[in-house]
């Protein structure tokens, strides 16, 4: 009968070994991270205006109120076009950057810091050059074009070419990131392979879809998570360049919430906003983690 006692007795001491260990992560982990999205939750279900100490539950009003918002749709439907028009560029000229330079040469070094030197610079700092860069009158933008003999844009001042001149920004921001985790997982792809291809008659292309695609796709799915997250948490380019205009075109679901909780002092439904972003987050990821079980090779 004593056995089973010293078993679960193990078992115990086995448990609280791990938990002592890993205590020092999980603490700042509740405290930083699953109480602050909790509270949200709480708070959606709330009509608080952020200022007063007292509120009432108002249920899924909140909810409902964004339902019937226009500006809600409009604001997911930005969200989309800004999430798409960041993740596919950055991941693409990222991957085409890394080839380009994966065979070091005179010069690469530097090359490759001046290319990775925005994503380290902060978000402020370049809008605040781009909105320069993006002027109608004097911008360089500008003056590029019309050297080109094409008709000037109006960038950021209009509502037609606003959110492309914030994509333009975030893209240029993210491509040193993807091209230095791609020029990692290029020289871990094995030389082997690629004679391995020569031998079976594939060359070029055939090299690239057949073996370089595959052997970096898991490199390639986490900067597909990684980027689609940071475009739908993007707001300090948003803020600095546009402020969410003109006529609200680059107003997206996090710009929203701000707007909502921190101008309108509705602070319950824009946490209802929040909970919205956090539930398309995860789910954008399930539906990644499920589509990528067929084209990353572990």
């Amino acid at each position: 009968m004593a056995k089973p006692k010293r078993k679960y007795k193990r078992r115990y001491d086995n448990t609280a070994t791990v938990l002592l260990f890993i205590l020092p992560a999980l603490i700042p982990l509740i405290v930083f991270w699953i109480y602050p999205i909790l509270r949200t939750i709480w708070l959606s279900f709330t009509n608080w205006d952020y200022i007063s100490p007292t509120y009432k539950i108002v249920g899924l009003k909140n909810y409902l109120s964004l339902l019937r918002n226009p500006r809600f749709y409009e604001a997911l439907g930005h969200t989309v076009v800004f999430t798409a028009g960041t993740l596919f560029p950055s991941i693409i000229l990222g991957l085409i950057l890394a080839l380009l330079l994966v065979k070091n040469f005179r010069g690469s070094g530097i090359l490759k810091f001046i290319l990775f030197s925005p994503w380290i610079t902060p978000t402020v700092a370049i809008s605040i050059v781009w909105s320069w860069i993006f002027k109608v009158d004097g911008g360089i933008a500008n003056t590029i074009l019309t050297a080109l003999n094409m008709s000037p844009l109006k960038w950021i001042n209009s509502s037609d070419t606003a959110m492309m001149s914030v994509i333009i920004v975030t893209v240029w921001k993210s491509l040193g990131y993807c091209m230095i985790f791609y020029l990692s997982a290029l020289e871990r792809v094995p030389g082997e392979l690629y004679e391995a291809g020569a031998l079976d008659g594939a060359y070029g292309w055939r090299q690239f879809v057949d073996i370089t695609l595959p052997s970096i796709s898991p490199t390639t799915f986490f900067l597909m998570i990684i980027t689609m997250v940071n475009s739908l948490q993007a707001y300090d380019q948003i803020q600095v360049l546009t402020q969410g205009g003109p006529s609200g075109s680059t107003r997206t679901l996090l710009y929203m919430y701000y707007q909502l909780g921190f101008n309108e002092f509705n602070m319950g439904q824009a946490t209802a906003v929040a909970v919205v972003m956090i539930l398309l987050t995860v789910g954008l990821s399930v539906i990644q983690f499920k589509v990528s079980e067929k084209w990353v090779y572990y």
